[in-house]
């Protein structure tokens, strides 16, 4: 019988083939769960098991304790996920001892979707790109390579940072008047934004009610095209979670990690170093360093302070970055050590460059996007003119209609 990665490997490849009827054809036999996880991801939590655990007590009691969201339970075969408190952390399937838990894929579906769209094709890209795909792989190549496959083209997820950095920064200056309140940044990461809805649901009242700059984008786009098919490629499996929450639904049609891309390339014998430049610079610096550590804090501190440099309340930001560390930060709130008026969290260590499914380390990940921060036209969002006309062509005349707006770059965080 084939193993689900053999089972992936052969029906990626008759998709790319467009031979679907024999997707699982062969002379291996293969389990029909698999097949269906592979073709129908949507119908599966985004953590899968592919077969009989195995584990002992003690290794079954330690797979719970791992998993920070309470999202694993143990049944008669196995460890089974839940998937309304699953965010995608994958700590589960790192340390799965009979190595029986992988993660859901949306290739198969979202090639098919590709081929088949009769409306644009966007692929979305995340702010943590710089690099994934080889150093000599630029913004313009990757361009390229993505319209190979069959988008139509690439958006930088950056851009729509931009926008709710700009958002962030008037929801403080609006709403941070005194010394001793605070607010939390609603941004970028779904971990953190699920941590504070599911286990510190009492600190919502301080969390903008704001998208992520996945969702805006996808958003935007489907308002300026409605029939436009939206794939988002980022280093995060938390994000296919996100695209699926309930709020959210139907603004990104497809999450594909760097990892899922580059299987694609590989596998149609792409080399996104060897395409030509396609380059489309919308940006601004304080977008491309979302994908790192600190680079909300610092992108939302330097807004508010242009937007608005006579404030007499100084915005003081604090970072965490990892689950155990932003979990603590939480606590240190919760039980009254405030020491900042605005914080981050962000899921992975490093932040989204230090992502399950990126294929850099943290560190020559946050290397590169520092440099494309650096080589940005523009420092941060109120003077970037492709936000403004960004706005205006969504028919809101100022940057401070973003605190009315509700369809686009809104949620409400419950």
């Amino acid at each position: 019988m084939q193993t689900f990665k053999q089972l992936y490997e052969s029906t990626v490849r008759a998709v790319l083939d467009n031979n679907t009827d024999s997707a699982a054809d062969g002379a291996n036999s293969y389990d029909p769960y698999h097949l269906d996880c592979l073709l129908n991801p949507k119908k599966h939590p985004i953590v899968i098991r592919t077969g009989t655990c195995n584990c002992s007590k003690e290794e079954e009691k330690e797979c719970l304790e791992r998993c920070p969201f309470g999202a694993l339970r143990i049944e008669k075969d196995g460890v089974a996920v839940d998937p309304d408190l699953c965010l995608g952390c994958e700590k589960c399937i790192d340390g799965c001892a009979s190595e029986k838990l992988t993660a859901s894929t949306d290739i198969i579906p979202a090639l098919k979707a590709i081929r088949s769209s009769k409306g644009l094709v966007y692929a979305m890209i995340a702010p943590a790109f710089l690099g994934q795909f080889s150093k000599d792989v630029t913004p313009g190549k990757l361009r390229t390579a993505l319209k190979e496959v069959g988008f139509d083209g690439m958006l930088e997820v950056a851009l729509f940072a931009d926008i709710l950095t700009l958002k962030e920064a008037l929801e403080f200056d609006k709403n941070i008047n005194d010394i001793n309140d605070f607010q939390l940044t609603s941004c970028c990461c779904p971990m953190w934004i699920g941590m504070i809805r599911k286990v510190y649901h009492q600190l919502i009242p301080h969390v903008p009610g704001s998208v992520s700059p996945m969702v805006a984008c996808a958003r935007v786009v489907k308002a300026l095209h409605p029939d436009a098919l939206t794939v988002f490629i980022g280093p995060c499996l938390a994000k296919k979670a996100e695209a699926r929450e309930k709020d959210l639904a139907g603004a990104v049609d497809f999450v594909l990690t760097f990892q899922e891309v580059k299987n694609i390339f590989d596998a149609l014998g792409i080399d996104p170093a060897a395409m030509e430049e396609s380059e489309k610079d919308h940006s601004s610096k304080a977008g491309r360093i979302y994908a790192r550590k600190g680079g909300v804090s610092e992108a939302v501190e330097n807004t508010v302070k242009a937007i608005n440099p006579r404030k007499k309340t100084e915005i003081r930001t604090k970072q965490a970055d990892g689950v155990p560390a932003c979990k603590k930060m939480i606590q240190d709130i919760m039980d009254g050590k405030i020491e900042a008026n605005f914080y981050e969290g962000m899921g992975c260590v490093g932040g989204c460059v230090g992502g399950p499914r990126a294929i850099l380390g943290v560190e020559q990940g946050t290397e590169l996007v520092n440099d494309y921060g650096e080589k940005a036209t523009y420092q941060h969002p109120a003077e970037n003119p492709y936000v403004i006309e960004l706005l205006h062509r969504l028919e809101l005349d100022s940057i401070e209609s973003l605190l009315e707006e509700t369809d686009l770059f809104s949620r409400n965080i419950t």
